[in-house]
């Protein structure tokens, strides 16, 4: 396995090849991403323990995303049981769950430092324990305690972005996967933080499409009618690109010294 530092402009490439691959499936691409999300709360609906289960899942779960586009790439059309394939019987599946028990860890860790700012009113938001209100989200100390989540969640976010794959593909153990996916986002900072701009600019002209198609249809209901399903589709793009950040910054040893 070999890291490769790309240049700024791989960060909307990633962007477009998600898109584009998305397009190639776009049924398979968007039930799957459906399917992701009803796992997940499905998942936390377990008592007691249920958003723990839902935190320790998504690495593989997000894996199996990667490996739904790996298949669309192909042209081939993923079926459902492509997005559990982490989970299934094999010599990664422990790797797989020790970084499910590590994501869900940290994750917790980063609510609890937002409990130490607002007493806990944000992390009750983020879980549905509290409804959001325009009072609090004006509030300075659920807007301090969004913040430093937000903050701390950037370097918990470089960790798994690429371990799973790293896990799953390259047979690395799981805290070592952690450090070589931080390193990589680190080392090709400048394409991550284009890329994340680019997908910043599609969900904002989504909003912008959507608010004028309700102008034009002369009803305000119809913005959230319009935005959301919209708002769903760009989200399986963005995960359906994921894939192409993890095969530019890692390459295997027998790519690494193909002749090019």
């Amino acid at each position: 396995m070999q890291l490769n530092i790309v240049p700024a402009r791989s960060g909307p490439h990633w962007a477009m090849q998600g898109i584009r691959t998305f397009w190639r499936q776009p049924l398979a691409m968007s039930g799957l991403f459906f399917l992701f999300m009803a796992t997940v709360s499905l998942v936390s609906m377990v008592p007691f323990i249920g958003p723990a289960l839902a935190l320790m899942v998504l690495p593989s779960l997000t894996l199996g995303t990667m490996a739904a586009t790996q298949e669309a790439a192909d042209g081939k059309f993923p079926m459902p049981a492509v997005l559990f394939v982490a989970l299934k019987t094999g010599p990664q599946r422990k790797a797989m769950f020790v970084l499910g028990g590590l994501y869900a860890l940290l994750f917790i860790g980063v609510m609890l430092a937002s409990v130490l700012v607002d007493g806990g009113t944000f992390a009750k938001v983020y879980f549905g324990a509290a409804a959001i209100t325009p009072e609090l989200v004006q509030n300075a100390s659920f807007q301090s305690a969004m913040w430093l989540s937000m903050l701390l969640y950037i370097p918990l976010s470089m960790m798994f972005w690429h371990a799973p794959a790293l896990v799953h593909w390259q047979g690395v153990p799981a805290v070592k996967s952690l450090f070589f996916s931080f390193v990589a986002c680190w080392r090709n900072l400048r394409a991550f933080a284009l890329y994340v701009l680019v997908w910043i600019g599609v969900f904002m002209a989504s909003g912008v499409l959507a608010l004028l198609a309700s102008t034009l249809l002369g009803d305000a209901q119809w913005m959230a009618a319009i935005f959301i399903p919209l708002a769903l589709c760009v989200t399986a793009m963005f995960f359906t690109s994921m894939m192409f950040t993890v095969k530019d910054c890692f390459s295997s040893d027998a790519e690494a010294h193909t002749p090019q």
